[in-house]
């Protein structure tokens, strides 16, 4: 499987709800950054899938009502692949749409993802997510 597969491979496992295939495809020591300035940036770098689950996926399925991931076009590089999309999904304090357009940059080793580093609107999360 290529790097891309890979990554693709886990953006449809997350919109199928297959959580364990999704952490599965993840190193046990992952680097994942979310984006500076962005809510959940403040337990950068999360290590690990048990980390990123709770202190990236947690957050969010907690402040939004069907919250999508939506990676449209991918360009890869060695072991880096980027994914380029949209973020959508209702808050559910404010009822406040998000449409925000992301970046995300993984690394790829030995078929294995080992680094995620997140770029996307921060200023909207952060408006949304107050």
């Amino acid at each position: 499987m290529s790097n891309t597969e890979i990554v693709r491979s886990l953006y449809e496992a997350f919109g199928e709800g297959d959580v364990e295939t999704a952490f599965g495809l993840m190193a046990p020591d992952i680097e994942w950054r979310e984006a500076e300035n962005q809510p959940s940036a403040e337990g950068n770098p999360y290590v690990g899938p048990q980390e990123v689950g709770e202190g990236v996926f947690g957050l969010l399925m907690a402040a939004f009502e069907g919250f999508q991931v939506a990676p449209e076009t991918f360009v890869a590089e060695g072991d880096h692949v980027v994914a380029l999309g949209r973020y959508t999904g209702t808050h559910r304090a404010s009822g406040a749409p998000l449409d925000a357009a992301f970046a995300h940059v993984w690394t790829v080793r030995d078929g294995t993802l080992v680094a995620f580093q997140q770029h996307t609107d921060t200023a909207q999360m952060s408006r949304i997510m107050g």
